[in-house]
């Protein structure tokens, strides 16, 4: 499957078939995600893998700010990765040079790891759906997480039970813009 492709057709899958995902299989995932591109090559992008059912429920139960919406992915899913963060290091580089963004370039290079993990999984055959209405400090708790790290991001996976047609897209002329003097 050619990148272009890859794109175009990853969809955000919320209802999955049965089965679990080998974990040999989420690890070739990760392995192939941890290649996003991040702030002075710091890599801060952690994957905390869930594929026990009981800990999936009380992720949903007190992990999403009672969002039914992911609620009811989170019942359905056989795993979800905790994506999370090492806080203090991107935007900053010898205290010398640092972003105007300051700390909230970690969630930018969070959020590059977070879509390289869904493209690497669609690429192996895993349907994801990113979640972001979290309680980022219950499931922190929850799945025992570092101090130094902290959540960005919930990913739901599971091997996909339909595939859902595309949603509309903007026409290109309404997103984007060229600059001249």
């Amino acid at each position: 499957m050619d990148a272009i492709e890859m794109i175009k057709e990853r969809r955000s899958i919320r209802k999955f078939k049965n089965e679990k995902v080998d974990r040999e299989l989420m690890k070739e995932i990760v392995d192939i995600a941890k290649w996003a591109p991040s702030w002075v090559n710091y890599q801060i992008a952690r994957y905390t893998l869930v594929d026990d059912e009981e800990i999936i429920k009380e992720i949903a139960n007190e992990g999403v700010n009672g969002f039914v919406y992911n609620i009811d992915t989170l019942k359905n899913a056989k795993g979800v990765a905790v994506l999370s963060f090492v806080k203090g290091k991107s935007g900053t580089y010898d205290e010398k040079y640092i972003t105007s963004k300051g700390n909230t370039w970690e969630i930018f290079d969070a959020g590059i790891a977070c879509q390289t993990f869904c493209l690497a999984a669609h690429a192996k055959g895993v349907g994801t759906c990113i979640m972001g209405v979290i309680d980022d400090k219950s499931i922190a708790k929850i799945v025992n997480l570092p101090e130094e790290e902290t959540v960005a991001a919930l990913i739901v996976y599971g091997y996909e039970d339909g595939h859902p047609a595309p949603s509309k897209r903007k026409n290109v002329d309404e997103i984007m813009r060229f600059y001249d003097r």
